[in-house]
């Protein structure tokens, strides 16, 4: 049986996107049910409808500061379309800690710098003047503190003596393309295991998939 799956989005959704593709094979153990955005002009609610994939519009503008109301509708759209899990795709959205506990191990979230490292706005800048020669994105698993959660899944890339927070980011987004789904994948069919602040899987590691930046002769 596959796991149902809401993404919550705010912009163009890329992210959405490319998991709404890797969920489409049949032996995928996810389904994309629904794609809820809290701004109306989302870029990302016309890929999904293009995709096939339902919409839901909740504006959070109109809530203020209330998060928990703003839950409560979310909540009952998630309950109307039997969401199991729940995929954060550039959602601009803080939530209150009672609605994270309610969905603990159950809501991913992706952010485009190797976490710990760089937690926060504008991580590939902050990056670029720490002088790190390895970036990248972290699938973890959302907790009330922001970008602390326990992590699943990370890519990494080199980083250019040359690169601009534009050039790194663009980089990154293709390694959150290619993490996001597998992270997904590993989490619908049952392999994670949480031991408190860390996650295990059942995935296998290579020893020797490695990266050195900058190269070695």
């Amino acid at each position: 049986m596959k796991r149902r799956v809401a993404i919550l989005i705010s912009g163009r959704g890329s992210n959405m996107a490319a998991l709404i593709e890797a969920a489409r094979p049949k032996d995928f153990p996810a389904e994309i049910v629904v794609v809820i955005s809290n701004r109306a002009d989302a870029g990302g609610l016309d890929r999904a409808k293009a995709s096939g994939i339902p919409t839901v519009t909740i504006e959070s503008k109109p809530f203020g500061k209330d998060r928990a109301a703003f839950e409560a509708v979310l909540q009952t759209a998630l309950d109307q379309h039997r969401v199991e899990l729940i995929c954060l795709g550039g959602f601009m959205r803080l939530f209150t800690a009672e609605f994270v506990q309610r969905w603990f191990g159950r809501m991913l979230n992706i952010h485009p710098s190797l976490l710990p490292s760089f937690p926060g706005l504008e991580p590939q800048a902050q990056a670029l003047r720490a002088g790190v020669k390895i970036s990248g994105a972290t699938v973890h698993f959302v907790i009330p503190e922001t970008d602390a959660g326990p992590i699943l899944m990370q890519g990494a890339v080199a980083v250019a003596d040359a690169d601009t927070p534009d050039t790194l980011a663009e980089r990154i987004l293709g390694i959150e393309h290619r993490i996001y789904p597998e992270a997904l994948r590993l989490l619908a069919s049952g392999q994670v295991r949480l031991e408190g602040d860390v996650c295990k899987t059942l995935a296998k590691t290579n020893p020797d998939d490695t990266l050195i930046s900058p190269a070695t002769e």
